[in-house]
Protein backbone atom coordinates (compact mmCIF):
# COMPACT_ATOMS: atom_id res chain seq x y z
CA UNK A 1 0.00 0.00 0.00
CA UNK A 2 0.93 3.62 -0.14
CA UNK A 3 2.41 5.39 2.56
CA UNK A 4 3.25 9.00 2.65
CA UNK A 5 6.25 9.17 4.55
CA UNK A 6 10.21 10.69 4.58
CA UNK A 7 11.67 9.23 1.90
CA UNK A 8 14.24 7.19 3.77
CA UNK A 9 11.72 5.94 6.12
CA UNK A 10 9.58 4.78 3.48
CA UNK A 11 12.82 2.45 1.65
CA UNK A 12 13.63 1.41 5.59
CA UNK A 13 10.36 0.43 6.11
CA UNK A 14 8.98 -0.71 3.06
CA UNK A 15 8.85 -4.65 3.37
CA UNK A 16 6.48 -3.80 6.62
CA UNK A 17 3.49 -1.81 4.63
CA UNK A 18 3.32 -4.52 2.62
CA UNK A 19 2.23 -7.19 5.09
CA UNK A 20 -0.86 -8.50 5.89
CA UNK A 21 -0.85 -7.10 9.81
CA UNK A 22 -0.63 -3.40 8.63
CA UNK A 23 -3.30 -3.43 5.90
CA UNK A 24 -5.68 -4.56 8.53
CA UNK A 25 -3.81 -1.44 10.44
CA UNK A 26 -4.72 1.19 7.88
CA UNK A 27 -7.67 -0.27 7.66
CA UNK A 28 -9.04 0.16 11.05
CA UNK A 29 -7.04 3.84 11.67
CA UNK A 30 -8.88 5.16 8.46
CA UNK A 31 -12.39 3.89 9.92
CA UNK A 32 -11.44 5.29 13.23
CA UNK A 33 -10.59 9.16 11.87
CA UNK A 34 -13.79 8.88 9.95
CA UNK A 35 -16.14 7.60 12.74
CA UNK A 36 -14.73 9.62 15.81
CA UNK A 37 -12.15 11.80 17.25
CA UNK A 38 -8.55 10.42 17.11
CA UNK A 39 -5.53 12.21 18.31
CA UNK A 40 -2.99 13.38 16.85
CA UNK A 41 -4.74 14.86 13.91
CA UNK A 42 -3.74 12.68 10.35
CA UNK A 43 -0.99 15.11 9.19
CA UNK A 44 0.75 14.07 12.51
CA UNK A 45 0.74 10.72 13.00
CA UNK A 46 4.04 9.94 10.99
CA UNK A 47 5.44 13.84 12.39
CA UNK A 48 9.09 12.40 14.28
CA UNK A 49 9.56 10.15 11.21
CA UNK A 50 8.80 12.91 8.90
CA UNK A 51 10.56 15.14 10.63
CA UNK A 52 14.02 13.54 10.97
CA UNK A 53 15.82 11.48 8.33
CA UNK A 54 16.93 7.69 9.50
CA UNK A 55 21.02 8.97 9.32
CA UNK A 56 20.50 11.81 11.32
CA UNK A 57 18.89 9.78 14.36
CA UNK A 58 21.28 9.85 17.34
CA UNK A 59 18.54 9.16 20.24
CA UNK A 60 15.82 7.64 20.52
CA UNK A 61 13.20 8.30 23.57
CA UNK A 62 10.86 5.73 23.50
CA UNK A 63 7.03 6.49 25.07
CA UNK A 64 3.83 4.48 25.03
CA UNK A 65 0.49 6.48 23.58
CA UNK A 66 -0.32 9.76 22.47
CA UNK A 67 -2.01 12.16 24.74
CA UNK A 68 -5.54 12.14 24.31
CA UNK A 69 -6.73 15.05 25.47
CA UNK A 70 -7.43 17.89 22.66
CA UNK A 71 -4.76 20.07 21.16
CA UNK A 72 -2.00 17.99 22.88
CA UNK A 73 -0.67 15.04 20.51
CA UNK A 74 1.19 16.38 17.96
CA UNK A 75 3.19 13.03 16.79
CA UNK A 76 6.18 13.06 19.28
CA UNK A 77 6.42 11.40 22.16
CA UNK A 78 6.13 13.68 25.37
CA UNK A 79 5.70 16.46 23.38
CA UNK A 80 3.18 18.87 23.16
CA UNK A 81 2.31 22.18 20.93
CA UNK A 82 3.13 25.57 21.97
CA UNK A 83 0.41 26.69 23.98
CA UNK A 84 -0.78 23.84 25.67
CA UNK A 85 -0.04 23.12 29.42
CA UNK A 86 2.90 20.92 29.82
CA UNK A 87 1.58 17.42 31.45
CA UNK A 88 2.86 16.14 34.44
CA UNK A 89 5.38 13.98 32.50
CA UNK A 90 7.01 16.79 30.40
CA UNK A 91 7.09 19.01 33.80
CA UNK A 92 9.25 16.08 35.38
CA UNK A 93 11.34 15.53 32.36
CA UNK A 94 12.60 19.29 32.41
CA UNK A 95 12.83 19.29 36.14
CA UNK A 96 15.28 16.50 36.00
CA UNK A 97 17.38 18.31 33.14
CA UNK A 98 17.46 21.32 35.22
CA UNK A 99 19.06 18.87 38.14
CA UNK A 100 21.22 17.33 35.53
CA UNK A 101 22.97 19.68 33.69
CA UNK A 102 22.70 22.50 36.26
CA UNK A 103 20.56 25.07 33.93
CA UNK A 104 17.13 25.43 32.66
CA UNK A 105 15.76 23.20 29.92
CA UNK A 106 15.86 25.16 26.18
CA UNK A 107 12.95 23.19 24.77
CA UNK A 108 9.37 24.38 24.63
CA UNK A 109 6.87 22.61 25.44
CA UNK A 110 7.26 21.04 22.19
CA UNK A 111 9.77 19.44 21.58
CA UNK A 112 10.37 19.64 17.73
CA UNK A 113 13.84 21.24 18.43
CA UNK A 114 15.64 17.99 19.69
CA UNK A 115 13.89 16.12 16.98
CA UNK A 116 15.70 18.71 15.02
CA UNK A 117 19.13 17.86 16.80
CA UNK A 118 18.30 13.80 15.91
CA UNK A 119 16.68 12.96 19.09
CA UNK A 120 14.15 10.58 17.38
CA UNK A 121 10.32 11.20 19.88
CA UNK A 122 8.79 7.24 19.28
CA UNK A 123 5.43 6.25 20.79
CA UNK A 124 5.05 2.57 20.19
CA UNK A 125 1.44 3.36 19.48
CA UNK A 126 0.87 6.01 17.03
CA UNK A 127 -2.81 6.30 17.54
CA UNK A 128 -5.06 6.73 20.57
CA UNK A 129 -8.83 7.89 20.60
CA UNK A 130 -10.12 11.03 21.98
CA UNK A 131 -10.39 10.13 26.21
CA UNK A 132 -9.44 6.77 25.56
CA UNK A 133 -6.02 6.04 26.65
CA UNK A 134 -5.12 2.74 25.16
CA UNK A 135 -7.63 2.64 22.65
CA UNK A 136 -5.47 1.82 19.75
CA UNK A 137 -3.17 -0.95 21.36
CA UNK A 138 -2.76 -4.32 20.01
CA UNK A 139 -4.07 -3.17 16.77
CA UNK A 140 -0.80 -3.69 15.02
CA UNK A 141 1.08 -0.25 15.98
CA UNK A 142 3.69 -1.85 18.57
CA UNK A 143 4.97 -4.47 15.45
CA UNK A 144 5.39 -1.52 13.26
CA UNK A 145 6.95 0.13 15.77
CA UNK A 146 9.03 -2.63 17.17
CA UNK A 147 10.51 -2.94 13.40
CA UNK A 148 12.06 0.80 13.29
CA UNK A 149 13.55 0.09 16.96
CA UNK A 150 14.90 -3.33 15.13
CA UNK A 151 16.31 -1.26 11.92
CA UNK A 152 17.18 1.22 13.48
CA UNK A 153 19.54 -0.59 16.30
CA UNK A 154 20.53 -3.13 13.69
CA UNK A 155 21.60 -0.95 10.86
CA UNK A 156 23.22 2.03 12.81
CA UNK A 157 25.87 2.15 15.41
CA UNK A 158 26.32 3.85 18.54
CA UNK A 159 22.72 5.08 19.29
CA UNK A 160 21.22 6.38 22.62
CA UNK A 161 18.25 4.49 23.66
CA UNK A 162 16.16 6.02 26.62
CA UNK A 163 13.58 3.89 27.96
CA UNK A 164 11.51 5.14 30.62
CA UNK A 165 9.21 2.40 32.67
CA UNK A 166 8.79 -1.26 32.11
CA UNK A 167 6.64 -0.84 29.02
CA UNK A 168 9.45 0.95 27.13
CA UNK A 169 12.25 -1.22 28.95
CA UNK A 170 10.41 -4.39 27.26
CA UNK A 171 9.80 -2.53 24.00
CA UNK A 172 13.50 -2.45 23.73
CA UNK A 173 15.07 -5.53 25.00
CA UNK A 174 16.17 -6.74 22.06
CA UNK A 175 18.85 -3.60 21.51
CA UNK A 176 22.21 -4.44 21.36
CA UNK A 177 24.22 -2.86 24.48
CA UNK A 178 27.40 -3.73 23.37
CA UNK A 179 26.55 -1.44 20.22
CA UNK A 180 24.20 1.45 21.48
CA UNK A 181 23.83 3.35 24.75
CA UNK A 182 20.74 2.04 26.27
CA UNK A 183 19.40 4.08 29.30
CA UNK A 184 16.90 2.70 32.10
CA UNK A 185 14.97 4.75 34.48
CA UNK A 186 11.29 4.88 35.75
CA UNK A 187 8.73 6.18 33.84
CA UNK A 188 8.90 10.60 34.37
CA UNK A 189 4.55 9.85 35.53
CA UNK A 190 3.99 11.51 38.70
CA UNK A 191 3.28 7.48 40.10
CA UNK A 192 6.78 6.60 39.57
CA UNK A 193 8.90 10.13 39.25
CA UNK A 194 10.06 9.71 42.28
CA UNK A 195 11.37 6.15 42.01
CA UNK A 196 14.28 6.31 40.40
CA UNK A 197 13.28 9.23 37.36
CA UNK A 198 14.59 11.85 39.26
CA UNK A 199 18.71 11.60 39.66
CA UNK A 200 19.11 9.20 36.55
CA UNK A 201 20.81 11.90 34.57
CA UNK A 202 19.57 10.71 31.30
CA UNK A 203 20.76 13.99 29.52
CA UNK A 204 24.45 14.25 30.38
CA UNK A 205 24.61 10.17 30.02
CA UNK A 206 23.71 10.99 26.62
CA UNK A 207 25.69 14.04 25.87
CA UNK A 208 28.68 12.35 27.04
CA UNK A 209 28.46 9.19 25.27
CA UNK A 210 27.26 11.24 21.80
CA UNK A 211 30.72 13.38 22.31
CA UNK A 212 32.93 10.23 23.22
CA UNK A 213 31.70 8.88 19.50
CA UNK A 214 32.48 12.06 17.73
CA UNK A 215 29.02 13.11 17.52
CA UNK A 216 27.32 16.29 18.84
CA UNK A 217 25.56 17.08 22.01
CA UNK A 218 22.04 17.33 22.44
CA UNK A 219 21.00 20.84 23.52
CA UNK A 220 18.51 20.04 25.86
Amino acid sequence: MNVRLEKSWKNLLKDEFAKPYFKDLAAFVRHEYQSGTVYPPPKFIFNTLDSLPVDQVKVVILGQDPYHGPGQAHGLSFSVLDGIKPPPSLQNIFKEIETDLGHPHHASVNLDCWVKQGVLLLNATLTVRANQAGSHQDKGWEIFTDAIIHELAKQKDHLVFILWGNYAQKKGSFVDTGKHLVLKAPHPSPFSAYSGFFGSRPFSQTNQYLVKHGLTPIDW
